[in-house]
């Protein structure tokens, strides 16, 4: 019984947050062997160096890790400075442009020095797959090659896309999910973590493992996490990230920024806190004991902390507390609650229903001029969607007040 209470204990925390694990039984059988045994489980997630700088999306999977590593597991990070060569076809309508030598290493030291604010060094093994894929021969490719279809990989919903509005598809990004799973071949993986975008490539690896005689690897997916605005994908190129590099106080800034109904979800992707600790604080503000710009505070605090240092995080506290009463927000503020219509609403939709602007069209000139501000944080995009959750909204210097969004 001791036995299945560890296996318990520590499958819950791997499956917190995850979309997706297949299986599941069979990762239970994965870790009652490795308890039995007392042998780790080696566990890997692949990085291309691509850009360089990461963000908290790029940290789902890294906080992940490191659940794995606080259960004793073995963890790779794998930088993929062999495949950042041809580039992750993943998502993209054009074939990517390839990157340099220079470029991938460069990116790929401060990769490993931006990591390491989560994983413990001494813990984890960074490996590079250049170290196998560069060994591999042309008569390596060739076999690689044979273990899958043309019509297999249009399967892939990006190639299938591309494939039918006639859109090229080089060979070489072919190649791309191949060596991603022959990565998982050459490291004997027990695990594999992947955003959810990444379940054809992950599933590559189980299938080249059985071909090459080895246990497939469990594959674990994570949710791709969303910016700012609660609606996109987290990406700089959209202005919607928080960086792993940013200084403290706009790191804490940006975070305090984000909706009530998106904090939740950084919580659980993002915080060390446990579930049942965001499930308490939940009920407290459910029931109104517990104001949601604490726990937002709290998060907050968390995250800079955690890339910074505690007096780095305690600063960044007190310079927002000291902007917020600065922006002249008054103690009386009028509340303002709005229905939704749907998930969401587009900002410029809300200034006008709320009679903050007199159209959508004025409401993207003040944006423009960056007279619009949301929990102290000037918008930048046009186009942002709001969730549901509390905001202080303020247009130019006379208009603000507490925007409740049911």
């Amino acid at each position: 019984m001791e036995l299945e209470k560890e296996v318990k204990r520590q499958f819950d925390l791997i499956k917190r947050g995850t979309v997706e694990i297949i299986d599941e039984d069979e990762l239970k059988e994965k870790l009652r062997e490795s308890i039995k045994t007392e042998k780790p489980l080696k566990v890997k997630a692949g990085f291309d160096p691509t850009a360089p700088d990461l963000h908290l999306g790029h940290t789902v999977l890294i906080q992940k890790l490191k659940h794995f590593q606080d259960l004793g597991h073995e963890v790779y990070f794998l930088i993929g400075d062999f495949t950042g060569m041809i580039g992750d076809p993943t998502g993209k309508s054009e074939t990517r442009k390839p990157l340099s030598r220079e470029e991938l290493e460069r990116n790929a030291k401060t990769y490993k020095e931006q990591i390491f604010k989560i994983l413990d060094e001494k813990k984890t093994k960074v490996v590079y797959n250049s170290e196998w894929c560069s060994k591999l021969t042309a008569v390596d490719m060739i076999k690689l090659a044979s273990t899958m279809t043309v019509a297999r990989m249009l399967e892939r919903d990006d190639f299938s896309k591309r494939f039918n509005s006639n859109k090229p598809i080089s060979i070489h990004e072919f190649l791309y999910p191949l060596l991603q799973g022959y990565d998982s071949v050459a490291l004997k993986a027990d695990v594999e973590l992947g955003g959810t975008d990444q379940k054809f490539n992950l599933l590559v690896g189980r299938h080249l493992q059985r071909l090459w005689g080895q246990r497939p690897q469990t594959v674990i997916m994570m949710p791709i996490l969303e910016g700012l605005d609660g609606v996109q994908k987290m990406s700089k190129s959209l202005g919607n990230y928080v960086g792993i590099t940013d200084e403290p106080n706009d790191m804490y800034g940006k975070i305090m920024s984000i909706s009530d109904e998106l904090m939740w979800r950084y919580y659980e992707l993002l915080s060390d806190i446990s579930e049942s600790e965001i499930n308490r604080m939940k009920e407290e503000v459910n029931k109104g004991n517990l104001h949601p710009k604490k726990v937002k505070e709290m998060l907050a605090f968390e995250i800079t902390k955690r890339f910074h240092d505690e007096i780095s995080a305690r600063q960044a506290a007190k310079h927002f507390e000291e902007m917020f009463k600065k922006r002249d927000i008054p103690e009386d503020l009028e509340t303002i609650e709005y229905k939704l219509d749907g998930d969401n609403i587009w900002i410029a939709h809300l200034l006008k229903n709320i009679n903050f602007v007199k159209s959508s069209s004025e409401a993207r000139r003040m944006i423009k001029s960056n007279a619009v501000s949301i929990n102290t944080q000037k918008v930048k995009d046009e186009n942002l969607k709001l969730e549901k959750g509390e905001y202080i909204i303020r247009v130019g210097k006379r208009k603000i007040a507490r925007v409740v969004l049911k």
